[in-house]
């Protein structure tokens, strides 16, 4: 049975645990630039690094490009009533939570790849 880890770092965390953290590397960039959001994590990007780079990203859109932020998390397929209950916080942790977010998608996608 699929349980998300609560944060990012346990999520980054166990992916490496289970050997799969480069898969999820690969899921980020394929669904990125499946969305038009050219992002290229190479496979020696340490989970910090993935953590930071992605947050930037998410706030970057959040501030620039808010449409395409959007169809990113349509293409990802996050759901929407986990955005809904982001509502009323500052742009840098609204943005890390959405990082969070689009992370356990992503994992999730891996996790279930890799068991069936």
């Amino acid at each position: 049975m699929f349980v998300a880890p609560i944060n990012t770092d346990l999520l980054l965390s166990e992916a490496e645990k289970e050997n799969l953290y480069a898969k999820l590397i690969e899921q980020l960039n394929k669904d990125f630039n499946f969305a038009n959001e050219a992002i290229d994590f190479p496979q020696s990007t340490t989970p910090y690094e993935l953590k930071v780079q992605l947050h930037e990203k998410i706030y970057r859109l959040i501030q620039y490009k808010y449409t395409e932020l959007l169809n990113l998390l349509y293409i990802i397929d996050v759901p929407e009533e986990n955005i809904k209950q982001l509502q009323g916080m500052d742009t840098a942790e609204l943005s890390e939570q959405i990082a969070y977010l689009i992370l356990r998608r992503e994992w999730m996608k891996v996790w279930f790849r890799n068991r069936y």
